[in-house]
């Protein structure tokens, strides 16, 4: 038996915490000294308080973890349970880290507010291009939801490609489409010489990506989490020269590091008219 000073120190809690499960009903003391009050432990209750630490690290209640300590799950379903938690945190953290990085960007943009030359910014033609693609549904334009469907899409994209020797022969592209509501359908697209249009044997479509007669151009270096800078160069240009955009821009991978996205290069090209 241990001391409830001593077993908190083998099972890397506080006493006072120990206390306080005591008082929730979520472990009690195997004995506890009639005279003194002193709390005892066994070593087998180290299973059980490593359930509850576990849980409650997990962000569950301390009332949703009574409940699952008490329905006497096994190993294998508390791991399996644990599992889909730590990939739902997982999710969270990564959606957390894109906000705080979006929220940067936006900082750098309001200190640059005025100071955003638009002398980059080329007007060009578009030839059309044969392209095979994949597509999918977004539940907005909104990076955040834009992100988590498109670079999986490409990475299908090329493994179907691949499988069936089919070899790209250009720099990848991402177009969208307006859906229903706010929703948003992703294409990942990349050329290839493919013959006629329609589905191939990569399971992939495969058609042409019309011209862009009059497309506003401007290359942006750097994580595509910032590509409201280059997008509101784009804008400002738009507005200064009296042209109007038509639709979302088509961003063109130009250079592509897996490792850091600071070395990314893209191209974004947004169809534009001048109003006669």
């Amino acid at each position: 038996m241990f001391t409830i000073g001593d077993f908190a120190a083998f099972g890397q809690v506080s006493a006072r915490m120990l206390r306080h499960y005591d008082a929730l009903g979520l472990l009690r003391p195997a004995v506890v000294d009639e005279v003194t009050g002193y709390r005892f432990y066994s070593a087998e209750q180290f299973g059980r308080l490593n359930r509850i630490v576990a849980l409650k690290d997990l962000g569950f209640t301390l009332q949703q973890v009574g409940e699952i300590v008490d329905a006497k799950l096994s190993a294998e379903e508390l791991r399996g349970m644990l599992r889909l938690r730590q990939a739902q945190l997982e999710d969270e953290l990564a959606r957390s880290t894109a906000r705080l990085t979006s929220v940067e960007a936006r900082l750098r943009l309001i200190e640059k507010e005025g100071h955003m030359p638009t002398d980059d910014v080329v007007l060009k033609r578009i030839a059309p291009t044969r392209v095979a693609e994949l597509s999918a549904i977004s539940p907005s334009y909104d990076g955040e939801d834009i992100g988590p469907v498109l670079q999986p899409l490409f990475g299908q994209l090329f493994e179907r490609l691949g499988m069936a020797g089919i070899n790209p022969c250009g720099s990848p592209v991402a177009y969208y489409e307006q859906a229903d509501g706010e929703t948003v359908r992703v294409h990942a697209a990349v050329p290839v010489d493919a013959g006629a249009d329609g589905r191939t044997a990569a399971d992939v479509d495969v058609l042409e990506l019309p011209e862009i007669t009059q497309a506003a151009t401007i290359v942006h270096n750097g994580d595509m989490m910032e590509a409201e800078r280059s997008m509101q160069t784009l804008a400002q240009w738009i507005e200064d020269n009296g042209y109007r955009s038509q639709g979302y821009a088509r961003e063109v991978t130009l250079q592509f590091d897996p490792d850091n996205p600071a070395n990314w290069v893209h191209e974004f090209q947004i169809p534009v008219t001048k109003p006669s």
